[in-house]
């Protein structure tokens, strides 16, 4: 028996193999299905069935692909429909796997179609549970995603309290469990940094788990939620309708552009340049008008935030060597019209006598000096819960992820300061807002991090402006 969790980290999800015999299952796998085809034949395996725990809205997922490769059917609990081939089970409904059992637990309240999958041993012992966006460590799925639904989100929350006791809780003790996302995915609030627990250990520390009313369960899951990403919506559209063929996808992103390719494509297609080097590589230098969103970082998650049109063409400057990875973490949230990348780079760029443009960068302690002594306009582009747990005193929190809601606030004259925790998220925003025209922006290196450790004022309470 081999129980293998594919952990992605850029995206926080976690997606599975399972094999006995050999006959294996696949569970919510990524757009690259020739991780899990290779693992396959690796192991001389036959993939049986690829199982989805529900129609993922952070990530196009692999399933179309993967079933078109190999025949595995592919299996949605009860509630979900679909443009493609598959089976939709009902509750309870077995699928044998070599000696394995995988039992279907429906489990509504993410969404209506959830569905946790428990794997059992040849003797039907209950041996762990892949649970999707029902149950992560230290949190459940948010319930909010739900495609074309008339539920509100309290009423969905209720579904989830039902499913988590009457289905989820009742399991031994001892069973492990297999989320479908960690820490940094926006499927949930709280989400723990660890990939698997036992159920046991998750009903002491979980208060999803704890023992509560179902109104107080429902307050506390629908408390604070952010809005959902906009791209959330248009990837469960292609998990449930499907999607173009990933290898084409990869062979159309990968194409080496010349410096004139890119003018032409520019001029032609409303393209956008992806700057996806280092921050500090992009503030130095950067094809003027180009987009910064780094490789180096929750690359995917961010593209699906900022850049609203799924069908948006770009042309990547990239690392050299790093091209095929950028394609397809972009595939991974549904961004499949890559017109290929800069061959050579900045440097060919520049060697072609094309201008360059940049973004003046300072590091903490320089920020620190100049906010002794002058009143400066700062943007904390932190999320908000970074900035309610601390920030600098009077200064206002403007997210990334809502950049478009506060950017027309300001002026396009006046000049900013920018950070973030890291410096990664900062030259994101000042990349946007430099495209947008503002004139004179300043990024801080090394983000609040470096910042909160000089001497400037920090507080823990709004901004009153």
């Amino acid at each position: 028996m081999i129980i293998e969790q594919l952990y992605t980290s850029c995206l926080a999800q976690g997606a599975y193999y399972i094999q006995s015999e050999n006959e294996c299952a696949i569970i919510d796998p990524l757009r690259e299905y020739t991780t899990y085809t290779d693992l396959a034949n690796k192991n001389n395996a036959k993939i049986k069935y690829i199982f989805e725990t529900h129609f993922h809205a952070d990530f196009v997922s692999g399933h179309v692909d993967l079933a078109n490769k190999t025949g595995a059917d592919i299996v949605f609990g009860p509630n979900a429909e679909t443009v493609f081939k598959s089976i939709i089970a009902t509750d309870g409904q077995e699928f044998t796997v070599g000696k394995l059992t995988i039992r279907l637990l429906h489990t509504p309240g993410h969404t209506l179609e959830s569905s946790c999958f428990l794997l059992l041993s040849e003797n039907k012992e209950p041996l762990c549970v892949f649970t999707g966006d029902t149950l992560f460590i230290g949190d459940v799925g948010r319930p909010d995603l739900a495609i074309k639904s008339n539920l509100t989100q309290e009423d969905l929350a209720g579904m989830l309290y039902d499913s988590l006791r009457n289905k989820l809780m009742p399991l031994p003790d001892k069973v492990i469990v297999y989320p479908g996302h960690g820490a940094g995915s926006a499927c949930g609030k709280n989400m723990s940094k660890e990939t698997f627990d036992t159920l046991g250990n998750q009903k002491k520390v979980n208060y999803a788990l704890a023992n509560i009313s179902k109104e107080s369960f429902v307050k506390e899951l629908t408390t604070g939620i952010l809005p959902a990403p906009q791209y959330f919506a248009k990837n469960a559209m292609l998990n449930k309708s499907g999607y173009d063929n990933f290898d084409k996808v990869k062979e159309n992103g990968c194409k080496s552009l010349s410096v004139e390719d890119v003018k032409l494509l520019l001029n032609s297609s409303n393209a956008i340049i992806l700057d996806v080097r280092k921050p500090s590589e992009f503030a130095n230098e950067h094809i003027p008008h180009s987009i910064f969103i780094g490789i180096d970082g929750q690359f995917a998650p961010w593209v699906g935030v900022l850049i609203k049109d799924l069908k948006q063409a770009i042309i990547l400057v990239a690392p050299e060597g790093r091209e095929q990875e950028v394609v397809t973490r972009l595939s991974r949230v549904g961004y499949d019209n890559c017109l290929g990348y800069l061959q050579g780079g900045i440097e060919e760029w520049k060697s072609k006598g094309n201008g360059i443009d940049s973004i003046h960068s300072i590091n903490a302690v320089e920020f620190y000096e100049n906010y002794q002594t002058n009143k400066l306009e700062v943007l904390d582009v932190r999320k908000p819960g970074e900035y309610e747990s601390s920030h600098i005193d009077g200064v206002c929190s403007k997210p990334l992820d809502f950049i478009d809601d506060w950017k027309d606030s300001l002026s396009k004259e006046k000049e900013y300061h920018i950070h973030c925790a890291g410096g990664y998220r900062s030259m994101i925003a000042a990349s946007l807002l430099k495209r947008d025209g503002f004139k004179q922006l300043i990024d801080v290196a090394g983000g609040y991090a470096s910042i909160s450790k000089t001497e400037i004022k920090t507080v823990a309470v709004a901004c009153s402006k």
